[in-house]
């Protein structure tokens, strides 16, 4: 006989899964069954928070999915956090929990891990949740969840399974992986329309979004035959090298960037929802423009939403961006010359800048330029949200827009390393978001996942502190008493040291990169800059 259990296992390894993140419990031993016998890894992380972490960070890094294993009731309430950043930054996750046995859902008896209704509180931090009540519906509805990571704005994805259901007899259901759905391509006429566009502009601009990360190439090619500048969200840096000519960088909520889209009489928009947190930083209110918008989403509600668009696309970036691209290679349009376009918004950029944290970033890449960097909410990711660029996709991401979460660079930064072992990850984390999430070290130390924690410590929540001056209210919470790093990290079997100079984290940096267990590096702000980034 096999479980429904250990038939999910060979289902899972069928759709490519390599790693599950899950802490086990009474409830989903049977989860378990028959995970040994597999393929698939499993990382104990030691909080369900920190597992939705990792399977963030892991899908950020590789654009594969994170799945975790999860039990009934507090597991579920503990990682409803990781989820809901995961969906506001359209990240694929599928979340496997257990719930109780199905005869006694909804009864409000008292049960071990009892919610009154553990599906609805997940529904609102997931793309869908399911509870399956029969084993041979289970084949279909794990195709469901990766029919949406491949063909539609993707997310977390929550599967949860009665006790009672894991242990049935499942023999004789088919394990073999369903056939995934293509992504929406553009209407033809849409492009027809958008090419008419495009060619009456004088001055095009292309912003792209997280949408936008698995068409690099096509959206390179489309900056070039146009000559319009590019500007990036955060989950699109990388997608356009930042040495590109025609690479612009910065954010959107900027001066410069706002007076270019202001200045730009076609703006063509891929894959970015035009949030608050990527537009309007400063809150200076909506980005607002008099040119033509065309706007290409996946998801066919972002298109209604926050900026009315000329012409709606709803297609998947790569599609549609292939599409506008064969239009122009059969009728070619004159390139403008955006690349001195370009350049004029990164001067206008410069005021953003700040030499101090500027050499703080030039000291990572100048020491490891292949890193990954995982960020938090913390005074340097606040930093780089605006001037840290990269020359490929996947290199910089943090939870410092989307939903805005703490702690999450530790977690993120190991399951960024676990899918790609060969590369640096760093984990950039200031000193109170790291007590949310310090026990997760020992996770990296467990798994021999070699990141480098970067703690960047300021004694407190500075950029609260920040807000409390700036609102002139007398400071409330903000001063922490924080532990002493290295020998924290020490005692969780690191490599553990403080810089207190630039040459010093250089050679700190150098030296964890060599070393098959993770290293924790302090460094204190009052060493390395007097205050806050520009504002």
């Amino acid at each position: 006989m096999a479980t429904c259990g250990e038939r999910l296992i060979e289902i899972l390894e069928n759709y490519g899964v390599e790693l599950v993140f899950g802490i086990p419990g009474v409830h989903t031993v049977e989860l378990y069954r028959g995970l040994k016998r597999s393929d698939i890894r499993h990382i104990t992380p030691r909080h369900e928070q920190g597992a939705g972490f990792m399977a963030d960070g892991y899908a950020r890094a590789t654009g594969a999915v994170g799945v975790c294993f999860i039990i009934t009731g507090p597991g579920m309430t503990n990682i409803t956090t990781a989820m809901a950043q995961a969906l506001q930054d359209s990240i694929p996750m599928l979340v496997i929990s257990t719930v109780n046995r199905s005869g006694q859902l909804g009864l409000g008896e008292g049960r071990l891990h009892e919610l009154p209704n553990q599906r609805n509180l997940i529904a609102e931090v997931s793309v869908f949740s399911h509870t399956l009540l029969d084993a041979n519906e289970l084949p279909k509805v794990v195709a469901r969840a990766f029919g949406v990571f491949a063909s539609q704005r993707p997310g977390p994805v929550h599967i949860e399974i009665p006790i009672d259901v894991i242990a049935s007899e499942a023999s004789s259901i088919d394990t073999t992986a369903w056939p995934l759905p293509s992504a929406p391509a553009p209407p033809p006429e849409a492009i027809d329309r958008a090419i008419e566009l495009l060619r009456e502009a004088q001055r095009p601009l292309i912003a792209i979004g997280g949408g936008a990360i698995r068409a690099g190439d096509e959206v390179v090619r489309l900056a070039e035959a146009l000559g319009a500048p590019v500007v990036n969200t955060v989950n699109a840096k990388g997608v356009v090298p930042a040495g590109h000519p025609l690479s612009v960088g910065g954010s959107g909520s900027c001066g410069a960037v706002r007076e270019a889209f202001c200045a730009a009489d076609v703006v063509l928009a891929v894959g970015t929802e035009f949030s608050e947190t990527d537009y309007d930083f400063y809150y200076k209110g909506d980005l607002s423009f008099d040119g033509s918008l065309i706007r290409i989403d996946i998801d066919a509600a972002q298109l209604s939403r926050n900026l009315k668009p000329h012409l709606a696309i709803c297609s998947d970036a790569r599609h549609a961006l292939s599409a506008l691209n064969a239009s122009l290679q059969r009728d070619p349009i004159p390139a403008k010359d955006g690349g001195s376009w370009a350049q004029a918004i990164r001067d206008g950029l410069q005021q953003h800048q700040d030499t101090r944290y500027q050499a703080f970033f030039d000291t990572i890449r100048k020491a490891l330029p292949e890193a990954i960097i995982a960020g938090d909410s913390t005074q340097p990711t606040y930093y780089a949200w605006l001037n840290y660029e990269t020359e490929a996709p996947r290199r910089y991401f943090h939870s410092a827009s989307g939903y805005g979460t703490l702690g999450y660079a530790i977690p993120a930064a190991i399951g960024a390393k676990l899918g790609q072992p060969t590369r640096p990850v760093i984990g950039l984390i200031g000193d109170g978001a790291a007590q949310f999430t310090l026990g997760e070290i020992a996770s990296a130390v467990e798994a021999k996942a070699s990141v480098i924690f970067l703690i960047w410590n300021n004694q407190g929540y500075g950029e609260i502190q920040r807000y409390f001056e700036n609102a002139g209210v007398e400071s409330v919470g903000v001063d922490l008493h924080t532990p002493d790093f290295v020998a924290l990290g020490k005692s969780f079997g690191c490599s553990a040291c403080r810089a207190t100079r630039l040459d010093e984290l250089e050679s700190a940096l150098k030296k964890a990169v060599k070393d098959p267990l993770p290293t924790l590096i302090e460094v204190r702000q009052a060493d390395f800059v007097d205050g806050y980034p520009p504002a």
